[in-house]
């Protein structure tokens, strides 16, 4: 990697997700890398899940950033391989139970067909205020797609989690 292509990954990776800005899109796992290209840079993200809405924001944020800084960069958007819950940082994971946020578990990896069901999805989580696992989900979506809304049963707070994809 260039001096100029570490330095752009910098700049990149301290751009914050538009709806979870505890998260830096590096945390996010959603910053797939910097390259050189001419005279610029190219930025590749990956959505967290289709047709997400906030994919638009992070292109912004992250070409205004670049531009500030003095590059000429542009915004590539990769769907294979598709994004996972499992690529969050630890620092990211450790961002979100600070803000009382529930964090993703394992992400599921069914070795066969997958049966369809209409009933919510079963996890295992704890709260992120109180650390009981007595809780039951309220909404199987929360303030966006990408969150699940469930009320700790013994501090009564309620809270988020950010599902397992």
């Amino acid at each position: 990697m260039t001096v100029q292509t570490a330095s752009a990954y910098a700049i990149a990776a301290s751009v914050t997700d538009p709806e979870m800005p505890m998260l830096t899109l590096e945390d996010l796992g959603v910053l797939r890398g910097v390259r050189q290209s001419g005279s610029g840079v190219v930025v590749t993200i990956t959505p967290t899940y289709s047709g997400c809405p906030a994919m638009a924001a992070m292109r912004d944020d992250l070409l205004h950033k670049l531009r500030d800084a003095g590059y000429d960069a542009r915004v590539e958007i990769a769907l294979s391989p598709a994004w996972s819950s499992e690529w969050i940082t630890e620092r990211g994971r450790q961002a979100l139970r600070d803000h009382g946020l529930s964090a993703p578990g394992k992400a599921p990896r069914p070795s066969g067909p997958i049966a369809l069901t209409l009933l919510p999805t079963r996890r295992r989580l704890s709260c992120p205020r109180c650390g009981s696992q007595a809780v039951e989900l309220t909404s199987e979506f929360g303030a966006t797609a990408c969150k699940a809304l469930y009320r700790c049963t013994s501090c009564l707070e309620p809270f988020e989690h950010v599902k397992e994809i």
